[in-house]
This record gives C-alpha cells, structure tokens and sequence, in this order.
C-alpha cells in the first residue's frame, strides 16, 4: 500500500511539472517592400498559432486592424501611415508586441 502511494505521489507530480512547462508565444513581422507587412506567429513548443488575435494598434492607443492568425499562423496586411505596434495577443502573459520601427525588409 505504502509503495502505490508513493508512486502515485510521483506520478502526480510528474504530471503537475509537465502542465507547468509553457509555451513562450512568437511573432515576427516583415515589410514586403510593396506597402504590405507579414506577420508569422507561433509557439516554442511548436504549436500553431492559427486563429489567434492580432491588432495593429496606432501611435495614439487606437486600434487600427484586428484580425486573426490564418490557418497557417500569418497575418498579412497593408502598411499604416505612421508609427504602429503589432500585437500578437495569445491571452494573458501571452502577448507579443512589434513597434513598426523594428519590422524591414
């Protein structure tokens, strides 16, 4: 009785670690150089990113676009005049913002 206990006090915990090992999300954004900008996201463990938000937010605050990632985890749109941010937002701590200073050819 004493070893099942114990062993299931193990496995637990086994388990527990493995559901507290995260995902980091990732997002990298490029300008096309024809006034389009592609943005493609993911996650470090691999998984897609498909259907996650993703605003284009102003200089000011507002938002500009909202979207979601494709089936293929892009994200394509056309370039806003202007200073921007892309955020890449997979949920609370999950969040990945680009200043449109950081996003070249």
């Amino acid at each position: 009785m004493i070893r099942s206990f114990s062993a299931g006090i193990g496995l637990a915990a086994v388990l527990g670690a493995s559901g507290a090992i995260a995902h980091t999300p990732l997002c990298a954004c490029y300008d096309n150089g024809d006034g389009t900008v592609l943005c493609e996201g993911g996650f470090s463990d691999g998984s897609s990113a498909a259907g996650v938000a993703v605003r284009v937010v102003g200089i000011d605050g507002s938002t500009l676009l909202e979207a979601e990632m494709s089936e293929y985890s892009e994200f394509e749109f056309d370039k806003p005049d202007g200073d921007y941010r892309v955020v890449f937002d997979a949920g609370p701590g999950h969040a990945v913002e680009i200043a449109s200073s950081d996003i070249v050819e």
